[in-house]
């Protein structure tokens, strides 16, 4: 299906299904982030566009986003780094009056073998994958505490949704820093949904399997390692960032409000161990 009748068609759907709340995703200006918070938007919610380089692609996503008839900004920070964390929730509650939806997203890689990889190509993405989640979703819930529930907006107080990755729980030989940060991701999303669910503050994830975007393009833009990829891919298609997309929005409305602390996988069963289709 065309990719613009698909989108308008999932558009229709979802109007209006976060309308009057706002959103912050973080690494919003490329691929899962940019296609998740342009969804939000098209689902009825204000935007903030987190992003870290590159303002040019993250000025792009809010206007594609104000379009839909809501508004957006951009805001420039380094999940990271505490002091940017704090002031990007702060000035958002202060541009929107308040903030509903956290999508912590940002994430990298920096790949090496075990024994090549150094203790700064460790430490950059354990910061930013599993740090800068954690800083966003603290910062994200004293303001879902704040406000409280607003029933006319939503039935929870705040939404967070975690971006995992399969390899929460798919070992990744060359990619240890990566893997462990995403099976980090997982405890800690259970553990704050365990704490906060009392206050009406749903907290979730989202794990992705193969997904066409930059950090991953050497995975997929050739026809022999495309060819590589679907072997591990039961439903036979490399996912879209729109697909994450999809399963965000569902997350963060109100049609799920009886979701808590669980990871949607949106894979094409790639954690279906495909090897063991034949009997192993």
């Amino acid at each position: 299906m065309d990719s613009h009748i698909e989108a308008s068609r999932v558009g229709a759907l979802s109007a209006g299904l976060l309308k009057g709340q706002t959103a912050l995703v973080t690494g919003a200006n490329s691929g899962i982030g940019k296609a998740t918070a342009i969804g939000l938007g098209r689902a009825g919610a204000d935007v903030v566009v987190n992003y870290v380089s590159g303002l040019e692609a993250a000025e792009e996503v809010v206007r594609e986003i104000t379009s839909f008839g809501v508004r957006a900004v951009a805001h420039e920070a380094d999940v990271s780094q505490e002091a940017q964390v704090t002031a990007m929730v702060d000035r958002t509650v202060q541009d929107f009056g308040t903030l509903d939806i956290l999508v912590a997203n940002a994430g990298m890689q920096r790949d090496a073998t075990f024994t090549d990889m150094t203790l700064a190509q460790w430490q950059k993405v354990l910061d930013v994958n599993l740090t800068g989640q954690f800083l966003c979703a603290r910062e994200a819930t004293k303001e879902f505490r704040r406000r409280g529930v607003v029933p006319e907006v939503s039935r929870a107080a705040g939404k967070i949704i975690c971006m995992s990755s399969v390899h929460q729980v798919i070992p990744w030989a060359g990619h240890v820093n990566y893997a462990s940060s995403k099976g980090g991701v997982q405890m800690m999303m259970q553990t704050l949904a365990q704490e906060l669910a009392p206050e009406k503050i749903r907290v979730n994830a989202v794990a992705p399997g193969a997904i066409r975007t930059p950090i991953n393009r050497s995975a997929w833009e050739t026809p022999e390692a495309r060819e590589d990829l679907l072997r591990l891919i039961p439903y036979d298609r490399i996912g879209d960032p729109e697909d994450i997309a999809h399963a965000v929005v569902l997350l963060a409305s109100d049609l799920m409000d009886y979701v808590v602390g669980t990871t949607l996988y949106v894979d094409g069963g790639m954690t279906l161990f495909p090897g063991f289709a034949t009997g192993g």
